[in-house]
């Protein structure tokens, strides 16, 4: 058996062990002083065969709640006495894989070969931070380009996309609470008629964040309205948004806006 062969045998008896809640089988083949870089705490690492003995009670009794722990991707590179894999792993509930399907555990493991047997002396676990998805945050912004332009051009219709059936919207004005996608629109369709003249509406300072399927948006709005003899009224107000992914895009389903009250 080649030693690439060898070590992918026995990540997977690991996996395996990982699974099952076997601590033998997990602390197997690894070495007295491993560190491990784990999802959780320490930030400094866990050192030594006890320390990483102690942290795996604790993931078994959350995985006994019904989550999974296999190999989807793994891959081997292995010298004479030194060898590395890289792996990614489905870790989770079925609640974590319906919000996030793709955010695979990402694991890197070291091996040195002592006594012409492979032990593991480093392992490193992680998960990617949702919050940075360059992709998500994209599109939220191009959402609100999308509004801004529909507002200049009056189309309601365009307006109304990636509101959500159930939005809820707490508007400058009464009644306390326009509930419902209907609801909005008549309010939206109301700001558009209230003048004659060009319309418009944006938001300089906008701020998003997201967490898995939610995010959310804030920053001041700037509006500005044609009256009948031609000058511009302008107006600015807070404004909150938060947003839900399903169906493989976003929603608005809250928004806040308010003017500050002296």
């Amino acid at each position: 058996m080649s030693d690439e062969a060898e070590i992918r045998q026995l990540i997977e008896r690991w996996a395996g062990a990982v699974h099952a809640g076997d601590l033998d089988g997990v602390l197997a083949d690894h070495a007295p002083g491993i560190v491990m870089f784990d999802v959780p705490p320490p930030s400094d690492g866990v050192r030594g065969l006890d320390a990483y003995r102690d942290v795996w009670p604790g993931f078994f009794a959350w995985q006994a709640s019904g989550a999974v722990f296999e190999i989807v991707e793994l891959a081997v590179t292995a010298g004479s006495d030194v060898a590395f894999a890289h792996a990614l792993l489905r870790c989770g509930t079925k609640d974590d894989f319906d919000r996030a399907p793709d955010n695979h555990l990402r694991l890197t493991i070291g091996l040195e070969k002592r006594q012409d047997r492979w032990q593991v002396t480093h392992e490193h676990h992680s998960f990617a931070d949702p919050s940075n998805d360059p992709e998500a945050e994209r599109e939220i912004r191009r959402i609100h380009e999308t509004w801004f332009a529909m507002t200049r051009a009056k189309n309601l219709d365009g307006i109304m996309a990636h509101i959500a059936d159930d939005v809820v919207s707490y508007e400058h004005g009464a009644p306390l609470a326009y509930v419902g996608v209907d609801a909005v629109r008549e309010v939206c369709g109301q700001g558009l008629a209230s003048s004659p003249g060009l319309v418009t509406w944006d938001v300089p300072d906008l701020r998003i964040v997201v967490r898995d399927t939610l995010a959310v948006a804030w920053g001041l709005n700037r509006m500005t309205a044609e009256r009948p003899d031609g000058t511009v009224a302008e107006s600015w107000s807070r404004g909150t948004r938060v947003f839900r992914k399903q169906h493989g895009g976003w929603s608005m389903i809250h928004q806040h806006v308010s003017f500050p009250q002296d």
